[in-house]
C-alpha cells in the first residue's frame, strides 16, 4: 500500500466538474461488472446521472486522490421498518484497484456514518459473491460477513448470490 497515496484520500460531493474523471471509471467493464448499473458509453448520460442522482444524493461522496474524484462511496439510509439500517455502497477506478484506497474511505465512512444518522444502528453492503476484492474491503475495513444471500437479485440478465456484510453501531467502539 503506497502510504502517499492513502494519506492524500478525501471525501467530498461529487460535482459537474468530475464528469471526466467519472467517464474513467463508469465507462470501464472491469469496473462495472459487479455494479447494478450498465457500463456508460457516452457525456450524456453521464451528465444526467450525475445531476439528477450523485448530486441530490444525501450521502454520495467522491473518493479524491489531491482532490481528484478516482471513484465514489454512498450510504443509503432505508425507511420503514428497515429505517434501522443504511446501504453502503462504492466503486473505485480499476488503476487504483489493490492500494488500500476503497479500504480507506469505507472506514472513513463508517466513522462517521452514526453520527451522521443517530437513528442509524446497522451500515450493511451487498456483494456479488464473484467480487472478492469488494469483500476484502469490507472486511479489512471491520465488517462482519454474516451470509450469502442466495439468488438474491438479478445482475446484468442473471440472478446471483450476493454476499451480506454489516457494520452495527456498536461495532465502531472496537479499534
Amino acid at each position: 500500500m503506497d502510504e502517499e497515496i492513502i494519506d492524500n484520500i478525501s471525501l467530498r460531493p461529487i460535482e459537474i466538474s468530475d464528469i471526466d474523471d467519472f467517464m474513467e471509471w463508469a465507462t470501464d467493464e472491469n469496473v462495472s461488472q459487479f455494479c447494478t448499473w450498465d457500463t456508460y458509453t457516452s457525456k450524456t448520460q453521464a451528465f444526467e446521472f450525475l445531476n439528477n442522482i450523485a448530486i441530490p444524493h444525501p450521502c454520495l461522496r467522491a473518493i479524491c486522490i489531491n482532490n481528484r474524484a478516482i471513484g465514489s462511496i454512498s450510504v443509503t439510509p432505508n425507511s420503514g421498518l428497515g429505517s434501522c439500517r443504511a446501504e453502503l455502497g462504492y466503486v473505485l477506478a480499476h488503476k487504483y484497484w489493490g492500494k488500500g484506497i476503497a479500504t480507506r474511505a469505507v472506514k472513513m465512512v463508517t466513522s462517521v456514518v452514526f453520527s451522521e444518522f443517530p437513528y442509524l444502528e446497522r451500515l450493511e453492503a451487498l456483494v456479488d459473491v464473484d467480487n472478492i476484492g469488494s469483500q476484502r474491503v469490507l472486511e479489512k475495513a471491520g465488517f462482519l460477513r454474516e451470509g450469502i444471500l442466495r439468488k438474491y437479485l438479478v445482475l446484468k440478465g442473471k440472478s446471483r448470490d450476493i454476499v451480506i456484510c454489516s457494520f452495527l453501531a456498536t461495532d465502531s467502539l472496537r479499534s
